[in-house]
Formats: structure tokens, C-alpha cells, sequence
């Protein structure tokens, strides 16, 4: 009986371990991808760039018109395969979402497609202290 549950924790320990490892590789895969395409900004280096750069909210429409950052245009990640030639290689492009996840997925697909200026912000609009902007009939 005590072997039975000694093999059953063993089984247990080892997908627990294996859930942790799976996670961490995912994480160093996410890390190498935005440092290998993209360069990460600070809220006030990106601030400082913006005004020259195509500013992109990767997140849903309806969390768009909830709040975003002034200037940023809506384009979510769901779109951005089909609408990229929307954007000009030729100028940098500013990518958010809530965190990073969305814009180190946008950009590894950018990249592939020849764009070479982009750039993530820090943390996303979840960290986010500029200006915003609502839409008008937004809950």
C-alpha cells in the first residue's frame, strides 16, 4: 500500500516537473524571440519614439475602445496575417497588448516578412502611465 502511493506521488512529482520545464522553455523561447527581433522600450523611450513610428495595439477591438494609447491604431493579433501590408517596412512600428506575449508573436511573424524597425512596450498598456484615449461609446 505505501509503494502504491510512494509510485502514485512519483507520477505526480514528475508531471508537475515536466508542466515546469515545458513552461520554462516557453518562457526562454518568448525571451530569445523579442531580444532577437525587437527591442524592448521603456514607457519613456517609447513615449519619445512614438511620434515617429507606426504605433500598433495588438489587442482585441472592444479592450481598444475601452482605453488605449493616443495615436495607436487598432490592428489585433488575430488580423495581423492578413493585414500587415498595411504597414510600411520602411518606418519603425511600436507594438502592445495587455503584457508581451502578443507583441513578441507579432513580431517574430513581422520579422519573417522582412520588417527589421520594431520595437515592444515594457510591460505592455497594462504598465502604462501616458496618455490614453476612449472611444466614445465605450462601456
Amino acid at each position: 500500500m505505501v509503494l502504491g502511493m510512494s509510485s502514485g506521488w512519483l507520477i505526480f512529482d514528475i508531471i508537475v516537473l515536466a508542466i515546469l520545464i515545458g513552461w520554462g522553455v516557453s518562457a526562454g523561447i518568448s525571451a530569445y524571440r523579442r531580444k532577437h527581433y525587437a527591442t524592448v522600450l521603456d514607457e519613456d523611450a517609447f513615449r519619445e519614439g512614438m511620434r515617429k513610428a507606426q504605433v500598433i495595439d495588438l489587442r482585441q477591438k472592444d479592450a481598444f475602445d475601452k482605453g488605449h494609447i493616443l495615436g495607436a491604431r487598432s490592428l489585433p493579433y488575430i488580423y495581423l496575417k492578413q493585414q500587415y501590408g498595411e504597414l510600411r517596412p520602411d518606418l519603425p512600428v511600436y507594438l502592445y497588448d495587455d503584457g508581451m506575449q502578443l507583441s513578441t508573436q507579432a513580431v517574430t511573424f513581422l520579422a519573417k516578412k522582412g520588417y527589421r524597425k520594431l520595437y515592444i512596450l515594457k510591460g505592455g498598456y497594462a504598465e502604462w502611465h501616458g496618455k490614453t484615449k476612449k472611444a466614445k461609446y465605450a462601456d
